[in-house]
């Protein structure tokens, strides 16, 4: 894969691309340190890869999880300020978040980061489990945002929610990647 990444970063389209990034307020210097690390890129990758195969337990879980509360009539008349709708979505992006999240960590300590598994695992599991419970905030905030306040009036609903979870899921990707680089897989090179 590292030969792959190399090519990748040596095209003159990534670099021109590259050079625009490194220009911007702020995040700039830290692209600047992030592609002149090609084992953080190939960690990146391979995070995303894992984010792939968590994006598909998420969507499926979500959907399922959605078309069952719709069919028991989950939130009905209960007196919050949400609407059923809302409700339900929260709770399957909950429950789908919770499954993604098991398969990401278990694929992110075998594979993207494997000398973690020197660590102890339930301390690793807590600190990712942290993590991700603000992912799930943001998360969830984008789904039910974009679902409500873009989509929902443009679009048919199942399209809008998926949408909304879609770019969700890549705001998260990098709140993940970031703060567990820090944090959880801190010191691994």
């Amino acid at each position: 894969m590292s030969r792959v990444i190399m090519a990748v970063i040596a095209h003159p389209a990534f670099s021109r691309f590259s050079g625009w990034i490194a220009c911007l307020p702020l995040i700039g210097r830290l692209w600047q340190k992030f592609v002149g690390n090609p084992k953080r890129i190939e960690r990146f990758v391979k995070f995303a890869i894992v984010g792939t195969i968590g994006a598909v337990v998420d969507f499926t879980v979500l959907n399922i999880m959605k078309l069952v509360f719709e069919a028991i009539g989950l939130g009905e008349g209960w007196d919050l300020s949400m609407s059923t709708r809302q409700i339900q979505l929260a709770v399957a992006n909950t429950i789908s978040f919770s499954a993604a999240v098991i398969s990401n960590f278990t694929w992110n300590r075998l594979w993207t980061f494997p000398e973690s598994r020197e660590r102890p695992l339930g301390s690793q599991l807590l600190q990712f489990t942290i993590v991700n419970i603000m992912g799930l905030l943001i998360n969830t905030v984008i789904l039910i945002g974009m679902d409500q306040y873009l989509l929902q009036n443009i679009l048919p609903a199942r399209v809008s929610y998926n949408i909304a979870k879609a770019f969700a899921i890549c705001v998260v990707l990098f709140w993940n990647f970031g703060i567990n680089l820090i944090w959880t897989y801190r010191g691994i090179e």
